[in-house]
């Protein structure tokens, strides 16, 4: 995660200004887009050509399009499949088509991941030999960072700065760590009689159906694919197809670093043909789904209907950010603005509730105001812009109704609650008071840069407003107090308490939900549960059976 310090540096760099600035850095500047095709590889599937042009990375970039499907690259099994337009956020403008799967192409590819467990992968390669490739793939990534931040920049609208420091960073962490875990993954003995070995093994799912969100492109196909592969599974990945093009890029990566074939088949199409395909399939043995809760219902009704395959789902939420009186005033207000502002707010775990002791709730609004005003709103590949745009016009209609709903309701607009600019999908930061708690904008996730700051009087009473969410995924307590900081961390209904801090994510710690917010955990061993089955084996050293025959 970008740290407090890095953050600190862009509201310095930042000019301070209005919280209401109607310029916006033209985006022309950064990039020159080049939408020519060529022909990838005897197949004659095509490749998207992208020619990067900013202060971090020049270059032109080829870009693999199509459904990937056992190593190689074709279009749709389905002659009604049609392409899907891809669109650079800031501009609003198609950057690519790209070949549209659907559910034949989904069958194909559930065929040739059994294949590929049965015969080539699952317990046909060891462990050490899982892990040298998920390193491998770090180190290609690693390699090509600045490619991949470009990508995201480009494809998605989060900054080049954010994208390079934590997007591709985290996500080559990822692969890495789950590299040192595919040869650590075993049962144990357990003891019983001397007449007995009992033991377990901890063996690979099967095929993996993923589907992944928008807002991290990159980042949850590594949360999918790495604890996934170091398992022993094979993985049929739906990517969004907003943002699909970092997928498609690192598929070059795999073939590179000599992931067998048909061991990760990456297809974009729509939720309801691809993504129902993968929750519905009799084969795929296991799902997982990143995404809003109303979709994660469906993923769990449709793997209930055929086959009650293994489900893990990371959900909505609505974060809230608590802080007491006593907390370390400036960095509360730092990791608040961290907390919501983030990847343009378009974050499950995002702070989009502050809560703010009334002795210092004045000050506090004040500062707040001003940090958000110094937050760069433009072009995402400008080195000191902090927020660039929405993903899509409907995330942007989505956000601004949430923000028409707030100013109709009553609530107080402190700083924001506009368009950004003219062009593009961009979206003042807005910061929300004199709310109540019935308040659309209070009560239902926004994914975008709004947030509510409300003022509390006691531990209980402020208790009471961050548990009562439908959500559970995460919170935030700011106290110097080590024994307040412990009691509330343990009374939040969170699957993430940070104390003192916020938005931070390691490799190593799981992350998930409590309530409508998921099931089951990303990162950390935990994750690999997920993609394991545990059998019991139970020999007979000497024992006698007991039934009189």
């Amino acid at each position: 995660m970008i740290s407090p310090s890095r953050l600190n540096v862009l509201l310095r760099s930042a000019p301070k200004a209005r919280c209401i600035n109607p310029n916006i850095t033209s985006p022309s500047s950064s990039y020159v887009q080049q939408r020519s095709i060529r022909f990838f590889n005897s197949m004659s599937d095509p490749t998207f050509t992208h020619e990067f042009n900013h202060s971090a990375f020049k270059g032109k970039v080829e870009i693999p399009t199509g459904i990937y499907v056992n190593g190689k690259w074709s279009k749709s099994l389905d002659k009604n499949a049609k392409t899907i337009d891809v669109y650079n956020p800031s501009t609003g403008e198609v950057l690519t088509s790209i070949p549209e799967g659907r559910e034949a192409d989904v069958n194909e590819a559930v065929k040739h991941a059994h294949t590929a467990f049965n015969n080539v992968w699952g317990l046909h390669t060891p462990g050490f030999k899982r892990g040298e490739l998920l390193i491998k793939i770090a180190e290609l990534m690693e390699r090509d960072a600045d490619i991949l931040a470009s990508i995201e920049a480009l494809d998605n609208g989060k900054t080049f700065t954010a994208a390079r420091a934590f997007d591709v960073t985290e996500s080559a962490r990822v692969f890495r760590y789950y590299g040192g875990w595919a040869d650590k993954i075993h049962g144990k003995v357990i003891e019983t009689t001397e007449a007995k070995l009992a033991y377990t093994k901890h063996e690979p799912v099967g095929v993996c159906g993923q589907i992944i969100p928008w807002n991290f492109p990159l980042l949850m196909f590594a949360w999918k694919i790495a604890p996934a592969v170091a398992a022993g599974c094979t993985v049929v990945i739906k990517p969004s197809e907003l943002t699909p093009l970092t997928a498609m890029y690192m598929t070059k990566l795999f073939e590179e670093a000599g992931v067998p074939a048909g061991v990760i088949n990456v297809i974009v199409g729509y939720g309801n043909t691809v993504g129902s395909s993968l929750a519905a399939h009799p084969d795929v043995d296991k799902v997982a789904f990143t995404g809003s809760t109303a979709i994660g219902r469906l993923v769990m009704e449709e793997a209930s209907k055929s086959n009650i395959k293994k489900v893990s789902l990371e959900l909505g939420g609505k974060g809230s950010n608590i802080i007491f009186e006593d907390a370390n005033f400036e960095e509360a207000v730092k990791y608040a603005a961290q907390g919501i502002f983030f990847n343009h707010g378009q974050t499950c775990c995002a702070g989009s509730r502050i809560y703010v002791q009334k002795p210092i709730y004045e000050k506090f609004v004040k500062a707040f105001k001003e940090a958000t005003s110094r937050l760069k709103v433009g072009d995402p590949f400008e080195p000191t812009t902090y927020q660039g745009p929405q993903v899509s016009q409907l995330q942007y209609d989505r956000i601004m109704k949430y923000v028409a709903s707030g100013k109709e309701q009553g609530a107080e607009v402190i700083c924001g609650g506009e368009r950004h600019g003219n062009s593009g999908y961009f979206i003042q930061p807005t910061v929300f008071g004199n709310v109540k708690p019935d308040m659309k904008i209070v009560k239902e996730e926004i994914f975008g840069p709004v947030v509510v700051v409300s003022p509390f009087e006691t531990e209980e009473e402020v208790l009471a407003s961050a548990n009562d969410s439908v959500y559970g995924l995460a919170s935030a307590v700011f106290t110097e107090n080590i024994s307040r900081a412990t009691r509330v961390s343990a009374a939040l209904k969170a699957g993430t308490v940070w104390v003192n801090c916020y938005n931070e994510l390691h490799p190593q710690i799981p992350f998930g939900g409590f309530k409508q917010s998921g099931l089951g955990r990303e990162l950390g061993e935990y994750a690999l549960e997920n993609y394991c089955e545990i059998k019991a084996v139970h020999i007979n050293v000497s024992g006698k059976c007991g039934i009189p025959l």
